[in-house]
């Protein structure tokens, strides 16, 4: 591989929760510590439970430390040390992304990717938890652990002050799912944290999740294995987000504000392109000539996308590369950063914006080199 000049950024690395993780709630707030219970009705699986209620399916997406079966047959790495993805030794974590030629990790939440709980208090104390660990665990790493907080979306006044306070301790993005309850990301309920996320300078990460339980219910009536209903669950929403996105009015409203479609892949690129250009002749508007670029929007590719075929319509300034640092699920592969460094179809100015220039621009890094 040639020398770099430049820094390389993970786009999307995860933190793996555990008990440490809620030793920030306030005495009062004991009762929303997460317990993880037996199903008793699918043996081996489990769910949490907050404040005596049951809450989403405990989801098996942590890495194994040493390269396992699954990985194997997918011909892809995903071995990560328990104590770095656990946030137990920075130190272990720092030394494994020198391994891997990474210089900078954008830490995501795995536990949030369902809501934990429908108790509005519940979940803002959990949010605050979860952003003091990582504020904690992440302090003395010179900047080479970043984050995106999280936030209540339900109580918006609460959540513009855990974001005041997570950009103070070390946070570069604002984590929303691409539906929040009843609601999409795009609706105006969740107008003032946006409106906040764009003061700050902080951008938007749309990662893949879902917070609608009664859409995550229905895929447990697909006749199909696990992996097909969490491409349902979880990817398919991500990306009608990204649509519903460019066919708002929202970057007339928030112009400054960007936006991160995070896990989702990039070959559904050329698709939203071509459906949101023809939607908007159809409704007599001009097209942009980068639909992505004008709406602020970048996203995280993966290994196996036909990059060259996604560039034509994301354009050079849009697409981003992640390692899904700590999982071993379809999105995962610690080596990707070195795929994009190696591939023979993809320019030196292109791998630049990819590894370096994008996400810097995205979760606000400095590009000074």
């Amino acid at each position: 591989m040639d020398d770099l000049n430049y820094p390389i950024i993970d786009a999307d690395a995860h933190v793996i929760e555990s008990d440490d993780t809620w030793d920030f709630l306030e005495p009062a707030e004991a009762k929303y510590r997460p317990k993880k219970v037996d199903d008793p009705d699918n043996p081996g699986f489990g769910y949490w439970e907050v404040n005596g209620q049951r809450g989403p399916m405990a989801l098996e997406v942590e890495s194994g430390d040493a390269p396992d079966d699954r990985a194997q047959l997918s011909n892809r790495r995903v071995g990560t040390p328990r104590e770095s993805r656990r946030m137990q030794d920075t130190t272990k974590r720092i030394a494994h992304m020198d391994e891997l030629g990474i210089d900078v990790q954008i830490l995501h939440t795995t536990i949030w990717l369902l809501n934990l709980t429908l108790e509005p208090d519940g979940e803002a104390a959990l949010a605050r938890s979860w952003n003091k660990w990582l504020a904690a665990t992440t302090q003395g790493t010179s900047e080479r652990l970043r984050w995106s907080c999280l936030v209540p979306p339900s109580m918006p006044d609460e959540a513009v002050n855990q974001m005041r306070w997570s950009k103070e301790h070390g946070a570069c993005a604002v984590f929303l799912r691409p539906m929040e309850g009843e609601r999409w990301v795009t609706d105006p309920a969740f107008y003032p944290i946006l409106e906040e996320a764009e003061k700050l300078d902080l951008p938007i990460a749309i990662h893949i999740a879902n917070a609608n339980p009664a859409n995550v219910a229905m895929y447990d009536n697909v006749a199909t294995g696990p992996q097909t209903k969490a491409w349902g669950i979880f990817r398919v929403p991500t990306v009608e987000a990204c649509m519903f996105l460019i066919m708002s009015d929202i970057r007339k409203l928030f112009p400054k504000l960007r936006w991160g479609f995070i896990e989702s892949a990039a070959q559904w690129v050329p698709w939203v392109h071509n459906e949101s250009v023809r939607r908007m002749e159809t409704l007599g508007i001009t097209p942009p000539d980068n639909v992505f670029e004008a709406a602020n929007i970048y996203i995280t590719c993966q290994s196996d996308d036909d990059l060259p075929w996604v560039l034509k319509y994301a354009g050079e300034n849009s697409l981003m590369i992640g390692t899904d640092y700590g999982h071993s699920d379809p999105s995962s592969d610690i080596d990707s950063i070195n795929f994009i460094r190696e591939a023979d179809d993809l320019a030196a100015a292109t791998k630049e914006r990819i590894l370096y220039r994008n996400p810097a621009a995205l979760y606000g890094l400095s590009q000074g080199a």
